[in-house]
């Protein structure tokens, strides 16, 4: 199978109406799609990545009106829907029956989103159908945040990519519930847990990553490179790896490395967000390099770093 890079919304509509898989654009990350309700679209979908089908999937609808075609939203659901929709942000919802299993993992369920990106939310019209669609990239992978880096991936597994040009937030969008009295966080994102506070007079509670998720984006290992990642204090770990090629992640500040070693500041103005959207694409430049491991500091754990920190331990928990 050819893989396409196109911006045609027909050619791509064409094929999820085949049951086949396209790359979409999202303000977050380039998501893997197919009709969420057909199962055979949606095992293309986990075989294509090879991901664990205990995994659950985002379901992407293109308006607020479309919620409740496949969830039940109380009235606390439907103020954060209003709120941060479309956005980097995803409702987990209990689920109406015409969701499939496979598309939530057993779970009775559902993660609901709007995607802020015109080209996606215009195919999503003109495909009449709510899209499954994870991260384009082979599971575990850093995900990617341009066409190419779908390519990259995916070259020869999907027949089209829609490219909707570099994605803007840089990091998965924030999955919340609503629960009784209180909203659980199940990943931090580009809606932060101050925002959803502050939309619903409710505490805000963070899940616990964990081998066996209810939700897209728990599990504890994930987003990692090829190459060893650490992260933490950065003069402690340049003093370990003194003797290796390090490639040096970090947030304004510039430190001093060694001839054959590489510094990169994601924002030199101190911009968090700015750092969010290269935090990806810089990772998987690493990994193409001549370098023995990548060391990331501690980002500001507030607003969007605590997304960028959350990424950055995940991609390091494989090589504890």
């Amino acid at each position: 199978m050819q893989t396409i890079i196109g911006a045609d919304i027909e050619t791509a509509a064409t094929y999820l109406r085949k049951e086949e898989l396209v790359a979409i654009p999202t303000e977050t990350v380039y998501g893997l799609a197919g009709n969420a309700l057909s199962e055979t679209a949606v095992i293309r979908i986990y075989e294509a990545k090879n991901r664990p089908r205990f995994n659950p999937l985002i379901l992407h609808v293109p308006e607020l009106s479309s919620i409740e075609k496949y969830a039940f939203a109380d009235a606390v659901s439907r103020q954060l829907a209003e709120a941060f929709m479309p956005g980097p942000f995803t409702l987990l919802l209990p689920k109406k029956k015409i969701v499939p299993e496979m598309v939530t993992a057993g779970s009775d369920k559902v993660a609901i989103r709007i995607p802020d990106h015109t080209l996606t939310r215009s195919l999503l019209s003109t495909v009449g159908f709510p899209l499954a669609a994870p991260s384009a990239n082979p599971f575990g992978y850093v995900s990617p945040t341009t066409a190419e880096h779908v390519l990259q991936g995916l070259n020869g597994r999907i027949p089209y990519i829609l490219d909707g040009g570099p994605c803007q937030v840089g990091v998965e969008s924030s999955i919340a519930e609503v629960n009784g009295n209180e909203v659980i966080l199940h990943r931090a994102g580009g809606v932060t847990a101050e925002m959803i506070k502050q939309v619903t007079g409710l505490p805000v509670v963070t899940n616990a990553h964990t081998s066996t998720p209810s939700t897209p984006g728990q599990l504890k290992s994930h987003y990692a490179t090829h190459i060893p990642l650490y992260k933490g204090n950065m003069h402690e770990l340049m003093e370990l790896f003194r003797d290796k090629k390090m490639a040096v992640i970090s947030f304004t500040k510039s430190y001093p490395v060694a001839a054959g070693s590489k510094l990169f500041v994601l924002s030199p103005n101190g911009d968090m967000h700015e750092a969010a959207r290269r935090l990806f694409a810089t990772m998987r430049k690493i990994d193409s390099m001549d370098i023995d491991v990548i060391l990331a500091e501690d980002f500001p754990d507030q607003g969007i770093g605590r997304a960028i920190n959350d990424r950055l331990n995940r991609a390091q928990a494989v090589f504890k």
